[in-house]
């Protein structure tokens, strides 16, 4: 499969990824990639996060490959039940907020956590780096257990973000277009 076969969504989390950050680039240079847009980028707000993702996979007119980053990952796991049957073809997960940390956030909608548990509906692949501030890789097992994802361990990475050297991330690109090719071979022909 490849990038033109399907619409890719970038959710960022908490505070939007800026202009240097690999979502960011990526939605630059894919040509049917674009931003779930939040009202408030600062305020994680459950019912208005997720609706707008549901919103966004359901205007959609291609299959749906979701590419979440930190608070966007649950947010994904929120959405998921909603969203229209068959829609959504893969989710393409990196560096998900812990539960402890983004209960930490500021303003967050206390109903942000726990976070969804049951199987998405959907192949996915969570990245997720050992020294993480954000998140211990025990915790994205875990998740990754739960929600049924295959988990890729990318060694020292930090959050996989501006911050932790992750601008253009080339290696995570490449493991993007690994995983939209095994999409394309589970897809009926």
């Amino acid at each position: 499969m490849r990038t033109f076969d399907v619409d890719i969504l970038i959710v960022p989390g908490w505070t939007n990824s800026g202009p240097n950050h690999w979502q960011t680039r990526w939605q630059a240079r894919l040509k049917t990639a674009r931003r779930v847009e939040q009202d408030d980028w600062d305020k994680i707000d459950l019912d208005r996060w997720t609706n707008r993702l549901v919103e966004a996979v359901a205007a959609s007119s291609k299959p749906v490959v979701l590419v979440a980053h930190s608070c966007g990952v649950p947010t994904v796991a929120h959405a998921a039940p909603r969203f229209p049957d068959g829609r959504v073809i893969g989710a393409f997960l990196v560096a998900p907020g812990g539960e402890a940390e983004t209960r930490a956030i500021p303003g967050m909608d206390a109903r942000f956590t726990p976070y969804p548990r049951d199987p998405l509906p959907f192949p996915s692949l969570l990245v997720a780096s050992s020294n993480d501030p954000y998140c211990s890789m025990t915790e994205a097992g875990e998740l990754a257990l739960s929600w049924g994802s295959a988990l890729i361990d990318a060694g020292d990475a930090g959050h996989i973000n501006t911050a932790s050297g992750h601008g253009p991330w080339p290696e995570g690109a490449m493991r993007f277009g690994w995983f939209l090719k095994q999409l394309g071979q589970m897809s009926p022909r």
